[in-house]
């Protein structure tokens, strides 16, 4: 027998407590740091004038009553209700539906990856638009060759319109200095060892934003979420203020009636907001578990999603009213300097900088604004990610020091499965991965899922009443007809169109991708939507029990887990109401 003066007292394990917002604030600017990012500028503009102008606006406002604000509030409630992660929630509330947990995380991975490319793009040419003169602004470079033109110079205008050869500085300095980009995705060359050095600095900078959970990043997003605002303001107001402006502004909401009954314009505006609305994949949920039970997320969340639409809105006059103004100055239509994406971030509106007076401080403006746009959202994704995680394995993962470690080791893994995006022919991969791993067929798919299992299992009339004993407020009515109906039908109805609709991947418009790369873009597409009905048949097929005894179980929410009194208030009155029901 050990002498009782000898023996050893087990050490206790310090386990660091989950956390709150510091203030109401840190929460709404976390969110619309999450929600307003590159979307709003280079995506929803080009939508607009693509799609009829001020016209496009009606499936747009469609979509955001029927889904965007209801799957807006629903996940910020089951986050702020159940205050777990993007997994474990769905533990507490319909075990069966896990899976869709589990998805969402992996879809924020693979964005995770291709998102922290864009910003190290753009923190390239933020480190170029230093120089003496701007390098995408003429064509006396190494990169150039002899079809180049240099817009600078206002006699290229007719060398331009009349010769289908020539390539703009601006592409040359994208395509050539910056990708090196080679003929096709069999042909991966060498790293860009430049943009290998910004997307490190993006993981650094995203780490340090993080590594203390909500403590620090609650403090970062009061500069990440608010400073872009004053760039876009800049942008906006020296936008309007060139010659040209008025007919791009023009051009951007000039309404087309007729464009409404394409139904590729419908899908176009529900992929948009199921992207801008980060719906889908937990990250509303995380956000909303690090609210006080009692917080007014009602309110907050009319609020927040009126922010992101208003900011969209916005965007596109500062866009078009350079890109008119670049129009104006070439003297080309301005269908043909407007692009979306990458090519208006990293051709076209660098190119219309280049036109103006005091490029550099332009140039500048734009890309700090795109990289704040961008990192708030790259690093919220990033805390949602660890969020989940570390609530799954809460003892394990809350030790001190923990964190850090998995977080330093989530950022080397996606760094190291990224390296084959920085080659010479990473752009093809790139493309690969955006259009199909981070595709809006598989949020929309989750989102379907989500609705159902929410507003049918767990039960909308329970939802209804957590909101309004956590937040005093009676939401309306037209919730529950979302959730139980209206989002699920519209979500599943863009689903289907999306798949029949749907064309195999191209790049430039003249590259098309060998068999292969069709094959793993659908595995990549894939791996999330088969998460869902994977981990149900998993938890079906280890359950104990009958196989109807098992599926009622896993539907069960659970309700025995930090029960407040207005928890317990909650559940009585959903138990007496089905009481009465029966009788």
């Amino acid at each position: 027998m050990l002498n009782k003066k000898y023996a050893t007292k087990p050490k206790k394990v310090e386990v660091e407590e989950r956390g709150h917002w510091g203030s109401k604030v840190e929460f709404l600017l976390a969110v619309a740091g999450n929600i307003v990012g590159l979307g709003n500028v280079w995506r929803f503009p080009y939508l607009c004038y693509k799609n009829g102008g001020g016209a496009f606006l009606v499936p747009y406002l469609v979509f955001v009553v029927s889904c965007g604000i209801p799957l807006f509030l629903l996940e910020t409630t089951i986050g702020q209700y159940t205050q777990e992660g993007g997994i474990t929630c769905w533990r507490k509330l319909c075990p069966l539906a896990e899976g869709i947990g589990f998805a969402g995380q992996l879809i924020l991975l693979y964005t995770g990856m291709t998102y922290s490319l864009i910003l190290a793009w753009a923190l390239l040419y933020l480190v170029f638009s230093f120089s003496s003169q701007l390098p995408w602004a003429s064509c006396n470079n190494y990169w150039n060759t002899d079809d180049c033109v240099d817009f600078s110079s206002r006699n290229t205008t007719h060398e331009w319109t009349n010769q289908t050869n020539t390539t703009s500085a601006a592409t040359q300095f994208w395509e050539r200095r910056v990708l090196a980009i080679s003929g096709g995705i069999e042909e991966l060359g060498s790293i860009r060892w430049e943009v290998m050095l910004c997307v490190i600095s993006v993981w650094t900078i995203c780490y340090f934003c993080i590594w203390k959970g909500v403590r620090s990043t609650g403090k970062v997003v009061y500069f990440t979420a608010t400073f872009p605002y004053v760039m876009l303001i800049i942008l906006l107001i020296r936008g309007l203020t060139l010659p040209g402006a008025l007919e791009g502004v023009m051009f951007y909401l000039l309404p087309e009636p007729s464009r409404l009954t394409d139904p590729q314009v419908w899908m176009e505006a529900g992929a948009q907001i199921f992207f801008s609305y980060s719906v889908g994949v937990g990250t509303l949920a995380v956000l909303g578990s690090y609210n006080t039970y009692n917080n007014n997320c009602y309110k907050d969340c009319l609020w927040l999603c009126l922010l992101n639409s208003a900011t969209s809105v916005v965007a596109g006059f500062a866009v078009f009213s350079v890109l008119g103004f670049m129009a104006n100055e070439q003297g080309v239509p301005i269908a043909e300097v407007a692009e979306s994406g990458p090519g208006l971030a990293f051709i076209a509106y660098p190119q219309a900088v280049a036109l103006m007076p005091l490029p550099q401080l332009w140039s500048i403006c734009f890309f700090v604004m795109l990289l704040l746009l961008g990192l708030d959202t790259q690093f919220v994704a990033m805390e949602v990610v660890m969020t989940s995680f570390i609530d799954m394995f809460p003892t394990d993962m809350r030790r001190a020091g923990r964190r850090e470690s998995f977080l330093l080791l989530f950022c080397l893994t996606c760094f190291v499965c990224q390296l084959v995006m920085i080659t010479e022919g990473g752009m093809y991969v790139f493309q690969m991965f955006d259009y199909y791993a981070c595709n809006g067929a598989c949020i929309l798919f989750l989102c379907v899922f989500e609705t159902l299992a929410l507003g049918w299992v767990f039960g909308a009339e329970r939802l209804y009443g957590i909101i309004k004993d956590m937040t005093g407020v009676k939401a309306s009515p037209f919730f529950k007809i979302c959730w139980l109906y209206l989002t699920p039908l519209v979500s599943l109805g863009t689903f289907i169109c999306s798949l029949v609709e749907y064309k195999p991947l191209t790049f430039n418009r003249w590259y098309v991708y060998p068999s292969w790369a069709y094959v793993v873009g659908w595995i990549l597409a894939l791996s999330s939507i088969l998460l869902v009905p994977g981990w149900a048949l998993y938890k079906l097929a280890t359950g104990t029990g009958s196989l109807s005894q098992r599926f009622y179980q896993l539907c069960q929410p659970d309700l025995d887990y930090s029960l407040t009194p207005k928890k317990i208030e909650t559940e009585l009155q959903h138990i007496r109401g089905k009481h009465l029901q029966l009788m």
